[in-house]
């Protein structure tokens, strides 16, 4: 649907879903300037995260191009109810996990059928691993197929699909005049950013894209004046715990109409707290940077 490609393949699986977009009366009134704030529910989605849109169009794409694929994939790659459904396509999996992830995920992750490989300190890490020691071994069967967390061309377009549905529900309210999003990596700012700009929508709605401190890679590049890595990462946002984005990304950023904000941990989880307390839903520290971006004007 909307700005993805119709599949010439009818193999082809939706792993994500079309999801509600909500007005929140509580956060308007705290946003205050007559402001309108409303929540696009991707926690809906069956990964819990918007991630379904573009790892899901990725795999279901890859699926359909290649007769028998063995998919490969790090930690920051997938989030768990992601890679179930990875794994109930009935393709094999081979997925490498830092070495401090709990135990009781590892022994979840087998029980589904994968093949679990813990190393490195972080997401980072292990993604080496994963490339340089265990794909191109011929060690399994398949033919193989990176998935990446953030930087393609396929989960761009799935994040995309976001755009669409936003123009659908957004219509019958008068419209809307920006999109607020966190960044990791910045597939997802990539995917809303191609979106609107297929709907002819980027002179009216600008992109207020969130990172926090400590994991502000996108901010600190603006800042350099060049897409950098960070030495490291401080944030409890972890989620949000990308050394370098995605070029892509850093491009989209330097676009008008687009602007990067950069806010605390505590702002972060305070964000969480009050999405809690005014609308009942749970939400990790990585998206209440995002609400949190709804206060103080």
């Amino acid at each position: 649907m909307g700005s993805i490609t119709p599949p010439v393949s009818p193999s082809y699986q939706k792993l994500w879903r079309e999801t509600p977009c909500i007005e929140s009366r509580a956060l308007s009134q705290v946003a205050g300037w007559y402001a309108r704030i409303f929540l696009k529910l991707d926690h809906l989605q069956p990964s819990g995260s918007f991630k379904s849109r573009g790892i899901g169009h990725l795999i279901s794409l890859a699926s359909t191009r290649t007769s028998n694929p063995h998919f490969y994939c790090s930690s920051g790659a997938t989030r768990p109810r992601l890679r179930h459904r990875l794994l109930g396509l009935g393709h094999p999996c081979t997925i490498v996990v830092p070495s401090a992830t709990m135990s009781f995920m590892v022994v979840k992750l087998r029980a589904l059928g994968a093949t679990v490989h813990q190393a490195g300190k972080n997401w980072k890490e292990a993604d080496n691993f994963l490339r340089e020691s265990v794909m191109g071994r011929g060690s399994h069967s398949g033919e193989e197929v990176y998935v990446p967390p953030f930087d393609h061309p396929d989960i761009w377009e799935g994040a995309s699909s976001l755009v669409p549905e936003l123009e659908r529900d957004m219509k019958s309210v008068g419209g809307y005049d920006g999109v607020v999003c966190s960044v990791g990596g910045g597939g997802l700012l990539v995917g809303i950013a191609d979106g609107l700009r297929q709907a002819g929508r980027t002179k009216q709605v600008g992109i207020l894209a969130v990172e926090t401190e400590g994991a502000a890679s996108l901010a600190t590049s603006l800042e350099a004046g060049k897409v950098v890595t960070l030495p490291g990462i401080s944030s409890i946002a972890t989620s949000l715990g990308c050394v370098k984005v995605a070029d892509r990304a850093y491009e989209v950023a330097c676009q008008e109409g687009v602007q990067v904000a950069v806010l605390s941990d505590a702002q972060a989880a305070m964000g969480s707290v009050r999405l809690a307390d005014l609308e009942r839903i749970m939400a990790e520290v990585a998206c209440g940077v995002s609400v949190a971006a709804c206060f103080d004007g």
